[in-house]
């Protein structure tokens, strides 16, 4: 038994944060069916790229969203789900039929829930945008990079999937827990803005506070302390040094082989020479000598893996971290391990709603 089994989840297909979503709760236990264009509509462009990964653990059901007949059978299922996820913009269910109103309805107790990357409010919510956009709004993406370079995109992960994925997961499953005990759904409004602007809040009460500049690599956890940031090695690796604590610090200096005296850590304007003196340090050697000299000690050096390396890193595979070369489900739970089907199947209308009608529950 997996956490979520016995919940039943519908998925309105798309890209990014709700797919990313739905693989999460598929891995959870959830039943999901994740309602695809069928052919007659066009096909998702997602099903191929990406889709072992971000599709696993749900069955597609191939559905024409502007069809009459097939609204009727999504309808019916949604009377017998527990909650409804979808990506669409702002009044796009509605103008098909499928919005909050419409499916709750049929079940009072649905719990909906909607992830966008301005929200269903707002003066930009009805604008275009992708991950990039979103976070540049919160202030998260000022601070990424070097100060003398434009902010860096920091892949999709910020946006995408921490402040919208997350926070529709976290949302959906704290709405379905009052349903349980209400009765009553609710509807979870979901930005990626909203959910970006959160991961960011200690930086942005470090800044209220004064010790947080808005200039980039000039702080404790943007690159700025050289005890915090990447060093390129002698083979054109890297490795991630996070000495922060004091403690951590000195084994990080006896490990370069810098007296501590002539290396205070919090000795700010010093800085930009101390970073330079250890970047000269770690170019000496290579990427893995420097992780096998660091290995046994307090001082937070790890190598950067690239992602054909990550899978096959030692505490991965004792993990099992990744599957295949692409992640296992996170997080662990005790018992069984979360096992997930090699490739999602793919079931009719009828099919589904034969499976979901209420005496097979």
């Amino acid at each position: 038994m997996k956490p979520l089994n016995g919940l039943r989840i519908l998925e309105f297909d798309g890209l990014g944060p709700v797919t990313f979503a739905g693989m999460m709760l598929a891995d959870m236990g959830a039943e999901m069916l994740r309602l695809t264009r069928s052919a007659s509509a066009g096909a998702s462009a997602f099903d191929e790229v990406g889709g072992a990964l971000l599709h696993r653990g749900r069955t597609a059901v191939p559905v024409d969203l502007k069809s009459n007949a097939d609204r009727e059978a999504v309808l019916a299922l949604a009377a017998h789900a527990d909650a409804v996820i979808e990506g669409f913009r702002p009044g796009v269910m509605e103008r098909l039929g499928y919005g909050p109103e419409a499916l709750q309805a049929r079940n009072p107790a649905l719990v909906y829930g909607r992830v966008t990357g301005w929200g269903q409010t707002g003066p930009l919510a009805n604008q275009v945008g992708h991950d990039l956009n979103y976070i540049g709004l919160t202030g998260v993406l000022h601070a990424m990079g070097e100060p003398d370079r434009p902010p860096s995109p920091p892949l999709n992960l910020i946006g995408d999937y921490g402040g919208g994925a997350m926070m529709l997961t976290t949302g959906v499953l704290a709405a379905l827990l009052e349903a349980k005990t209400t009765g009553r759904g609710r509807i979870v409004d979901a930005a990626m803005t909203d959910g970006t602007a959160l991961l960011g809040g200690l930086f942005q009460a470090l800044r209220g506070q004064g010790v947080w500049s808005d200039r980039r690599a000039a702080n404790l956890l943007d690159g700025g302390a050289p005890f915090y940031r990447c060093y390129a090695c002698r083979d054109g690796g890297f490795v991630a040094v996070a000495a922060l604590e004091p403690r951590f610090y000195a084994a990080l200096l006896d490990g370069l082989g810098v007296d501590p005296s002539d290396a205070p850590q919090y000795d700010t304007a010093a800085w930009p020479s101390l970073q330079a003196r250890f970047a000269a340090l770690f170019a000496t050697r290579d990427r893995n000598d420097w992780a096998t000299h660091f290995a046994q000690t307090e001082a937070c050096v790890t190598p950067v893996l690239t992602f054909a390396e990550a899978p096959n890193h030692p505490h991965n595979l004792a993990r099992a971290t990744f599957d295949q070369g692409l992640p296992a489900p996170a997080p662990r739970f005790d018992g069984p391990t979360l096992e997930t089907a090699a490739k999602p199947p793919v079931a009719s209308l009828n099919d589904a709603l034969f499976a979901w009608r209420p005496e097979a529950g």
